[in-house]
């Protein structure tokens, strides 16, 4: 037994910032302290503030240090761990009240209004130990499926729960396992996962898998037991070594637990996992490509119906749900449907995991129930907008969703609401935009995306997308008409009517909704040739204020164009035909007499 247990994120954004290194030092100094049968160091999944790793966390107290770098170790050993006297210093300093004494993280407004159930145990285990997931209830719920429930209660539960596919579409769960429980022990039949998470900004999925793979494989074993599948296959992309390798060691101790194979709790179920890689296509993201990937081939989708649930991968009845949609399923097994329905709302039950980002202070992961609003979100949990800036957008649902504006921010967040303004909830991605945003840029950018990631199997996308991409481009050089706008709006509808998959038939809807709630900035850059947000190359233009200018010629030197004129102590002008609009003058002017506009 251990008195103390310091868990340091192991998650791809601490590792990226020096969590080992964390982790590494504490074990050394742990070890000169004579502490080593005292202390236990555990490397563990996504604590959610990424904005403050690397993050360690000591318990039994549950103090939260935050930026901690291996500089930093010594005194925590010394101070913490020996001397029981937290180091103030380093802890994150809402948890820190005026007296200096210690708050819990849930009195924290990052924190307070969360509620963690695909991430219950994302910064509590150490993933890589499957009997940290059994302490904490793993596999209680396969146990119970298989001993207590037949597979059609099974799905019953599922379905009661309400629980929707976390992935994009919001297609309930238990309908999709309904629709492929028929002829269980006469057809082969098969599970899949997507782990692939394309979203530009998006990383639920990968800190699940990352935090606590056992979750993942438990729902798999307990979704193959409900519609009678044998075989059970992950596909993740390569691009993510630390979640695919915890979940190759989550999969072998599973199966060396006996909870992974043959006649699992003794009964005559039998069900493994194997793990597919992808090369990181956006495409396969929809589940008729990702089959056909698994499967060995290019991943292009394909025609439906048929569905998966009836002639899916290898041609035989498929269910494919993504990984925080898996995650939840054990928690509503052990539960029931009533404790999962007790949160969100009547038509989007439980909770959502997003990925907080752009202009906010703190961006990371953050699962809330369904019905929270986007002010709660962005301005409490999130911490509002950096510099006093002010929130002007939010984008849901990465490039297949929209851009919702200032006016809608006490939009209560859920499947049917986000629909109903434009967006979607996507797979979690929430990126959030300041008043320096161009929303035509904006729009452009998701675009881009899409034509890269375009299969090129149907023409509406191949050839629509990039003519709708060419449209935005021409408007934002400053070439732009307004019969270009009527252009756009009807390339959009019919790329979104005729497209084979939902990439093509979602892609123009960052396109669409900026045109809904932004108008006014396509205007401007159509009719003034002006960027309101200053951000378009082409539409910039760099003055220079007479009466703040006080001739230093700083910026004359730091002009890499020679576009700068005047002499010491005089005011200086620039040369809009020479100026390549690189913004060093307005960057190197100590007085702010420059602007761009």
């Amino acid at each position: 037994m251990y008195r103390s247990h310091v868990m340091i994120c192991g998650g791809t954004g601490c590792t990226s910032s020096g969590s080992d290194k964390v982790a590494a030092a504490f074990e050394a100094e742990i070890v000169t302290a004579g502490l080593e049968n005292e202390v236990k160091v555990i490397r563990t999944g996504c604590f959610g503030l990424c904005a403050l790793g690397p993050i360690v966390v000591i318990y039994p107290e549950g103090t939260f240090y935050s930026m901690v770098k291996p500089e930093d170790v010594a005194e925590i050993v010394n101070e913490h761990l020996l001397k029981g006297r937290p180091v103030i210093r380093l802890l994150y300093n809402e948890t820190v009240a005026e007296d200096n004494s210690i708050k819990s993280l849930d009195e924290t407004s990052f924190y307070k209004k969360q509620k963690r159930i695909a991430l219950r145990n994302c910064g509590v285990i150490n993933p890589e130990n499957i009997e940290e997931y059994i302490a904490f209830d793993g596999y209680a719920a396969l146990g119970k499926a298989l001993t207590e429930m037949t597979p059609d209660e099974v799905i019953q539960v599922v379905l009661d729960s309400g629980l929707r596919g976390r992935g994009g579409g919001g297609f309930p769960t238990g309908r999709k396992w309904q629709l492929a429980c028929a002829d269980r022990g006469k057809v082969e039949k098969y599970v899949c996962c997507n782990a692939d998470e394309g979203d530009p900004g998006a990383f639920m999925d990968r800190s699940v898998l990352e935090g606590d793979p056992h979750s993942v494989i438990e729902a798999m074993a307990i979704a193959g037991y409900a519609i009678g599948a044998d075989q059970g296959y992950v596909y993740v992309r390569a691009e993510y070594p630390i979640a695919v390798n915890r979940l190759s060691t989550a999969i072998q101790q599973a199966r060396e637990y006996g909870l992974l194979g043959k006649n699992i709790f003794g009964t005559d179920f039998s069900f493994d996992i194997d793990i597919k890689l992808g090369a990181g296509a956006f495409v396969c993201g929809e589940e008729t490509a990702l089959m056909t990937s698994i499967e060995g081939m290019r991943g292009e989708p394909r025609p439906r119906p048929p569905f998966p649930a009836k002639k899916g991968l290898f041609g035989r009845p498929t269910i494919l749900n993504n990984v925080e949609t898996y995650a939840n399923i054990p928690q509503i097994i052990l539960k029931g449907a009533d404790w999962f329905r007790s949160m969100g709302t009547e038509k989007s039950p439980g909770t959502k995991v997003f990925a907080l980002g752009g202009k906010i202070k703190h961006t990371g992961l953050v699962e809330v129930p369904m019905g929270t609003t986007l002010r709660e979100i962005v301005e409490e949990i999130g911490g509002g907008i950096p510099g006093g800036k002010k929130f002007k957008a939010a984008q849901t649902g990465g490039p297949s969703g929209g851009c919702i504006p200032a006016s809608l921010i006490d939009t209560p967040i859920d499947y049917d609401n986000l629909m109903e303004i434009g967006s979607m909830m996507g797979s979690g991605g929430l990126i959030v935009m300041d008043e320096d945003t161009c929303m035509v840029d904006i729009a452009k950018f998701f675009l881009e995306f899409t034509v890269d990631e375009s299969c090129g199997k149907c023409t509406p996308c191949r050839v629509g997308t990039k003519r709708l991409l060419e449209l935005l481009e021409k408007i934002t050089s400053g070439n732009g008409t307004m019969r270009d706008l009527e252009r756009i709006e009807e390339l959009a509808q019919f790329i979104k009517e005729n497209s084979l998959c939902g990439l093509g038939q979602t892609a123009p809807n960052p396109v669409l909704s900026t045109l809904q709630y932004f108008r006014d900035e396509y205007l401007a850059h159509i009719q003034d040739k002006r960027c309101p947000a200053g951000v378009c190359k082409a539409l910039l233009t760099y003055k220079i204020d007479e009466s703040k200018c006080r001739g230093c010629t700083l910026c004359a030197r730091a002009c890499p164009a020679g576009a700068i004129n005047g002499s010491v102590r005089n005011p200086h002008n620039i040369d809009t035909l020479k100026c390549v609009k690189c913004g060093a003058c307005m960057e190197t002017c100590r007085f702010g007499a420059i602007s761009k506009g």
